[in-house]
């Protein structure tokens, strides 16, 4: 939970308040309903979401999702696996009765341990979250990041010093003006990663 909770709060904390709850969507999907952690991880969702309506001007979406959101972390103290849960719920309840606040000033950021988490700050397992994340978001070939992300596993547990695979995921969520080179020139490590471990196997055959 812990590297989606963090890639979560780092794309929230880039302005990327619609990508931020598939960080936590999947992780959320599999807990028992009700419990801390559930209503922690649907509060955060709802709360993105809120945000990202109120800062579309969707009022009536921003509003109920707040009210909605409020409710779920209302128990939790703060904060909460690190989140400060409280600042959240103030914003929210600020949000639920005049959600044109979000023209007059940021939302609030989130913090991880205190911290306010950046997308440069995530290590790599984070980042693997993040780069699946943004792939998802943005139309990126979701299959290349996540061959890419395991690519850099493999190197990582094999002692390699310089992975191109965890430069390349590094750079393809931190760098966002040059993601589209990025996501060309990862793309084109994995075909040949792929291609390799195919001769691989045919030499098996």
């Amino acid at each position: 939970m812990d590297a989606h909770l963090r890639a979560g709060v780092a794309i929230y904390n880039a302005g990327d308040y619609h990508a931020a709850h598939d960080a936590w969507e999947s992780h959320w999907l599999d807990l028992e309903s009700g419990t801390a952690d559930e209503r922690f991880l649907h509060g955060l969702i709802q709360f993105t979401a809120a945000v990202f309506h109120a800062r579309n001007t969707n009022w009536s979406g921003a509003t109920g999702l707040a009210a909605s959101a409020r409710d779920y972390l209302a128990d939790l103290d703060g904060p909460y696996r690190g989140v400060d849960v409280g600042t959240v719920r103030r914003y929210l309840s600020v949000l639920a009765a005049d959600p044109a606040v979000s023209e007059r000033r940021r939302p609030p950021a989130l913090t991880y341990d205190g911290d306010r988490l950046a997308l440069t700050d995530l290590g790599f397992e984070s980042t693997a979250v993040a780069a699946a994340v943004f792939a998802a978001e943005y139309g990126y070939d979701e299959s290349v990041v996540d061959d890419a992300a395991a690519y850099a596993r493999a190197d990582l547990d094999d002692g390699t010093t310089e992975s191109p695979f965890v430069t390349f995921l590094f750079d393809f969520v931190r760098d966002q003006s040059n993601r589209d080179i990025i996501a060309q020139r990862l793309s084109e490590h994995v075909r040949r990663r792929r291609s390799r471990e195919r001769d691989v196997l045919g030499l098996f055959e």
